[in-house]
This record gives C-alpha cells, sequence and structure tokens, in this order.
C-alpha cells in the first residue's frame, strides 16, 4: 500500500502540473491540446542536460539546470502554438494535435542523431541519466520521496493565488471571457493570451521531465509520454478549470494510473487475475466515464478557442 501511495502522489504531481499549464492556457481564451507534446519536448530538454552533466556535480545543480532546461525547451515549443493561435488566428485545435505529432517525432529523430553522432553503431532514441536522477530523489525509509511532489504543491498554491489574487490572474481570466471587454479598459489580449500560452509551456516541460524521472533511470523517446498530456486535459476539465479541484480530480486520476504499477502487490487485486491491460486501461476508462457524466456541467472560460479580432464587438 505503501508502494501505491507513492506512485499515486508522483503521478498526481505529473498530472497536476500539466494540467495547470493548460488552465493557464485557457483562462485566457487559448486551447491548448498541445500538452502531450510539450511534455515530451520539455521531457527532452531536461534530459539532454543530465546527459550533458558529469556526475559528480552537486545536486542542487543538477536540480536546478534540469528544472530549468525542461522549462525552456517547454516555453518554446508553446511560443509555436502562440504564434500559430494567437497572431495568425489558426485553429487551436488543428495546431495542438500538431504539436503531439510534431513533438514525439521530432524529439524521436532528434535523440537518434545525437545518440548516432556519439556511436556510429547506436541508433536508438533512448537517453541514459542514472546517476543523475539520484540528485530528484531521497529516501525515508522504505518510501522514495520525489522533489516534484513539493515543486507541484507550490506551484498550485502559486496558481490559485496568481489566478484569484494578482491584477495579472483576473486579467488573463477577464481575457478568457469577454476579450473585446478587457480590451476596453487597456487590457492587451493579445499579451495576456501569449502569457497564459507559454505558462503552460513551462508547467508541461516540467511535468514531461516529471514524468519520465517517475520511471527508469532512461527514457526511449519513440514512446512519447503514454497519454498523460491528455489525461491531463481530462483533469483540468473534470477540475472544472480552478486549481483546487484539479488537485483532488489529479490524486483521483493518479491513484488509477497507479494502480497499474503496482496491482500485483496488493493481495486482493493480484487474487483477481485480471490481466495486466485493464490495469493499464484504468486511468484512460475513468477518463472516458467521467467527462461523459459531468460535460453538461463543465463551464469552460467562455471566449477559448475563439481568435481575438480587434473589430469584433
Amino acid at each position: 500500500m505503501l508502494l501505491l501511495l507513492q506512485y499515486t502522489l508522483i503521478f498526481a504531481s505529473i498530472l497536476l502540473l500539466v494540467a495547470l499549464g493548460g488552465c493557464f492556457s485557457e483562462h485566457s481564451g487559448v486551447i491548448n491540446l498541445g500538452l502531450e507534446g510539450i511534455m515530451v519536448i520539455g521531457a527532452l530538454g531536461g534530459a539532454l542536460m543530465m546527459r550533458a552533466l558529469p556526475a559528480t556535480t552537486p545536486a542542487i545543480v543538477i536540480v536546478l539546470l534540469t528544472l530549468l532546461a525542461a522549462i525552456v525547451f517547454g516555453v518554446a515549443y508553446s511560443a509555436l502554438l502562440a504564434v500559430a493561435s494567437i497572431n495568425f488566428k489558426a485553429d487551436q485545435t488543428i495546431v495542438g494535435t500538431a504539436l503531439n505529432l510534431l513533438g514525439t517525432a521530432g524529439a524521436t529523430v532528434l535523440v537518434k542523431a545525437i545518440n548516432t553522432a556519439a556511436n556510429p553503431n547506436d541508433h536508438s532514441a533512448t537517453i541514459q541519466y542514472i546517476e543523475q536522477k539520484k540528485a530528484f530523489i531521497h529516501y525515508f525509509g522504505s518510501f522514495e520521496f520525489n522533489w516534484f511532489m513539493v515543486i507541484s504543491l507550490v506551484i498550485l498554491a502559486l496558481a490559485w493565488m496568481v489566478l484569484y489574487r494578482t491584477k495579472f490572474g483576473l486579467r488573463l481570466m477577464a481575457c478568457g471571457e469577454h476579450p473585446q471587454a478587457a480590451a476596453s479598459v487597456g487590457i492587451s489580449v493579445f499579451k495576456m493570451r501569449w502569457s497564459g500560452v507559454l505558462i503552460s509551456g513551462m508547467l508541461g516541460g516540467l511535468g514531461g521531465i516529471c514524468y519520465i524521472l517517475a520511471g527508469v533511470s532512461q527514457w526511449q523517446f519513440e514512446y512519447g509520454v503514454a497519454g498523460f498530456g491528455f489525461l491531463s486535459l481530462a483533469v483540468m476539465i473534470f477540475g472544472q478549470w480552478k486549481p483546487t479541484r484539479i488537485a483532488l480530480a489529479a490524486l483521483l486520476f493518479g491513484f488509477f494510473r497507479a494502480l497499474s504499477n503496482v496491482y500485483n502487490g496488493i493481495d486482493i487485486l493480484a487474487a483477481l487475475n485480471i490481466p495486466s491491460t485493464v490495469y493499464n486501461m484504468l486511468p484512460y476508462i475513468v477518463s472516458l466515464i467521467v467527462l461523459a457524466l459531468t460535460s453538461k456541467k463543465s463551464r469552460a472560460p467562455k471566449a477559448e478557442g475563439i481568435p481575438y479580432d480587434k473589430g469584433m464587438r
């Protein structure tokens, strides 16, 4: 049961970070379906940084530089969504889908090229960070504590404060509800929407590096992030675009995702002899059921997905 709690907290941390990123983007009026691709690119940046750092590097330096690299890569990649959707008024759904496809494919090609350049016989899309990963993990008895748990809680508190207790957050949400009204009182809708998308890139990048570090000590980028970007969207919708509700939804979805990792260690579940594939599908099945049951009560920002046009009233 302790292992189930550990994995639940880790997966919930990932979902919380990415879902909060999507929350900022959609509150600004931009639908970010590209969270999956942003996670992959953020994970790529962090993994490349860990690969470049010697194993003897102080732990705090490894942590800070890896997080910074994941943030920079995530923000840079999300800027593609901002340019296409905000400046060129492209369809946000199509752009997000394209970012998801490009993210995994681009990361795979880049990692293979890097590995081949270092070793002509190595054509894999795998990056190893065995020693560097230890900087993110501490052990308390049999419990593995990951620093991303703390980071996600801090960002949750900051997200709530920024959205509901700062001028920036109120302006951001105004641009997602009534952009023309916001513009009429001097708020730059373009700047607010750019800010929302870039924040989603920052948190999506953090979620990506958290995801690959939660697993093994290497990552094969051909596998992407196993749909966690889409699960995060489900968490955001189930949480009604509100940080505290998103946190509770992340725990729920994180629990079902954790079951697929530890069901063999739970006597009751092991005795049922249910195929492992069923447990692997659980979080996605639950997301479909939850969204189907709550879709009528969902209240998304009114102007999300609608390109801002100064001439509209």
